[in-house]
């Protein structure tokens, strides 16, 4: 029952459908890698990202969201972190690393997602969730280690450029904790503004180092996978931290390379490997471990006062309206004080300490 209840759960719905998405577009950007400048590619991708969810919003008329200073000083520093520094460090570590090794270190920002979320950000935690992520994580590794002898052991010329790539690991980490303090605010909001920043950032990066522009057909394929595989994906994220916590979510969607894997194995022919069939039993140990927790106790709610989307549906939003209001709406309402007991996660209404 409790892993019915669990799987069912809107915010690990989304954190699997963002980790899908983003899986499924990874043999779609990697054909794409092959007709253009990685650095090139990668400015598409966000940019795609930002302007199809502008698009999106302006057909759906959503109106822009309002936050307040703290949220905006939130916003900015996760933007910041992973939309313009985080994209540097790596180009820099990239430089005079083999992408293999790479893509190795790249698996570090789901640990630090969650070692921050942990210590710093004070996201509870306890052994069956340690475990699940770290079984999901070493599936993620076994499926990125080199499997060419020349390359399955490593020499670094110097351990700047790997330092880098760890740095920038570390940004989007900090991204992820940042953008779950203002994941109540619209998702598709939230993703437009990170995919615009990111976008430019890494296109005047790839221009400086003299990356073309690609013919019109290789362009707008890059622009419509970036939508689908970065913009809606993270949009998903959004709404997967906003339910489950930084952590849960960054372990969900650590999954995410096990699908690019398996649609390399079923669309590109490529073969399946050890690795695979391992990381798909590690991935689907760690994501049992999570999906049947079952976290209750007793717990105090201090007064909150926030705006976002809500429906009178749960003990959380009981307050009165004048005029009655009904369904799912947003405004500005305020959470008196109260102490009860169920079974929750650490979502912006349980941050509460242990």
């Amino acid at each position: 029952m409790k892993l019915q209840i669990a799987a069912w759960q809107p915010g690990v719905l989304a954190a699997f459908g963002s980790a899908f998405l983003f899986g499924a577009g990874t043999p779609l950007a990697k054909w794409l890698l092959g007709q253009m400048s990685p650095w090139m590619l990668a400015g598409l991708l966000y940019l795609g990202s930002g302007l199809g969810l502008s698009i999106y919003r302006g057909l759906k008329g959503a109106a822009r969201p309002r936050l307040n200073p703290g949220e905006m000083r939130w916003l900015f520093a996760a933007v910041l972190c992973g939309g313009g520094i985080a994209p540097v460090l790596l180009l820099f570590g990239l430089s005079a690393l083999p992408a293999s090794h790479a893509a190795l270190l790249l698996n570090a920002e789901a640990v630090l997602t969650a070692l921050l979320a942990w210590g710093l950000f004070k996201e509870n935690v306890d052994k069956r969730i340690a475990i699940g992520m770290a079984a999901i994580v070493a599936g993620a590794l076994l499926l990125s280690w080199p499997t060419n002898e020349a390359t399955a052991s490593p020499s670094l010329a110097s351990l700047w450029p790997a330092f880098a790539v760890l740095l920038a690991c570390f940004f989007w980490a900090l991204d992820n904790n940042f953008t779950r303090k203002v994941a109540l605010t619209d998702a598709s909001w939230i993703a437009c503004v990170k995919g615009m920043v990111a976008g430019t950032s890494n296109l005047l990066l790839a221009f400086m180092l003299g990356a073309p522009l690609p013919g019109a057909f290789k362009l707008s394929a890059a622009l419509g996978v970036g939508f689908v595989a970065y913009g809606v994906s993270l949009t998903l994220f959004v709404v997967a931290l906003r339910h489950l916590g930084a952590s849960r979510a960054g372990a969900y969607f650590s999954t995410a390379p096990f699908v690019g894997a398996l649609f390399s194995v079923i669309f590109l022919a490529e073969p399946l490997t050890w690795q695979l069939i391992a990381a798909a039993f590690l991935m689907a140990l760690g994501i049992w471990l999570h999906l049947t927790e079952h976290h209750a106790h007793a717990h105090p709610h201090s007064v909150l006062e926030h705006e976002h989307l809500h429906a009178h549906n749960d003990e959380h939003h009981l307050h009165p309206h004048e005029p009655a209001m009904e369904g799912t709406h947003s405004h500005r309402h305020r959470h008196e004080p109260m102490n009860h007991s169920h079974a929750h996660y650490p979502d912006a209404h349980h941050r509460h300490d242990h």
